[in-house]
């Protein structure tokens, strides 16, 4: 089991930047795949980006080119940093570490923080 908690969300203008973080404890941190995923009114939940124990990583396209994601081991945290904001980018942003076991993924969520772009 790991507990997550995110911070960084606000409000911000379209073109601008933030940057999310989510803070990990309770489990082996570096075992873990990180994930940030996001959930606007009306929608389903989405992935944003992930990045594996190894460190690679993965983007949703529609954030491809303008978000980052990364991982400090040592820190147990994992960010995101967005650039170029769009309105489309509203939403509540999950923190998720995942942990594979045969045939099965268990997941662990944090509990949002929420990224408002201004138009």
């Amino acid at each position: 089991q790991v507990q997550l908690v995110e911070s960084g969300g606000g409000l911000v203008q379209a073109g601008g930047s933030l940057r999310l973080s989510c803070a990990a404890s309770g489990s082996i941190f570096s075992l873990y795949t990180m994930g940030w995923y996001r959930q606007a009114p009306g929608k389903q939940r989405e992935l944003v980006a992930t990045i594996s124990s190894g460190g690679s990583t993965n983007y949703a396209d529609s954030v491809k080119g303008r978000f980052t994601i990364s991982r400090d081991n040592a820190k147990n945290t994992v960010s995101l940093q967005m650039n170029s904001l769009k309105p489309e980018d509203t939403a509540v942003y999950y923190c998720n570490a995942r942990r594979s076991a045969v045939l099965f993924n268990y997941d662990n969520w944090g509990q949002g923080t929420q990224v408002t772009v201004s138009s």
